[in-house]
């Protein structure tokens, strides 16, 4: 190869790597999906503790045979509450931590206008799907919030995919599949949640990391 060609070929990947940049958010850590997952679990397993179930237990219905527990000083409610609050909040500060810490490595804005169509574009979905979960507890139609809120997060992926990489799509496409499921085996809550914002999030991640992150 000659040093012509060679030269010509480093300047196609400098072009391809400013269109990236320009026009997708390319600065998604893999890790933080991995570490997502693993809080998710994590809640998953406090929540089993805490009502006594056993996963994919047939003859219990989660949200009606506990909706009465009184353990550790709160209530059924409370306690999935400040379950499923800190499992959030822990991720996103996994997240934002480990795709800040990409983005500075790479040399790139964190927030710029980018950024912000990408977190409108995610934001929408999961605003609305927030508010429907919130209707749908305060009507007393506890079975169809964790199938909800599987559909909306797959929803929010899939909108705010055109700002990223072409991997998140994939990922939420599988979301609402879960969550379309889940539909149709009411419940099983915790256990599709623990497949979708746990293993799947785990899957994902690894996948991202080997991808476009290792050796980087």
């Amino acid at each position: 190869m000659t040093q012509s060609h060679q030269n010509h070929l480093e300047n196609l990947k400098a072009i391809r790597s400013l269109m990236e940049r320009s026009s997708r958010f390319i600065s998604l850590s893999g890790l933080s999906g991995v570490l997502a997952g693993i809080w998710a679990l994590l809640g998953a397993a406090a929540a089993y503790i805490y009502t006594g179930i056993t996963p994919f237990d047939g003859q219990k219905v989660y949200y009606l045979d506990v909706a009465d527990t009184y353990k550790w000083g709160i209530d059924y409610h409370t306690f999935f509450v400040l379950d499923a609050g800190l499992v959030l909040l822990l991720a996103i500060s996994g997240g934002i931590l480990l795709t800040t810490r990409k983005a500075r490595k790479k040399g790139q804005k964190i927030w710029d206008a980018l950024t912000r169509r990408l977190v409108l574009n995610m934001m929408i979905p999961l605003a609305a799907g927030g508010i429907f979960c919130l209707a749908m507890y305060y009507n007393g139609v506890i079975g169809f919030i964790a199938p909800a809120t599987l559909l909306f997060y797959g929803l929010a992926l899939v909108n705010a995919s055109k700002y990223t990489l072409d991997d998140v799509r994939y990922l939420g496409l599988m979301e609402i599949a879960l969550g379309l499921l889940a539909c149709f085996m009411l419940g099983y809550g915790i256990e599709f949640w623990v497949i979708g914002f746990g293993i799947l999030h785990i899957i994902y991640g690894t996948l991202m990391y080997f991808k476009y992150e290792r050796g980087a």
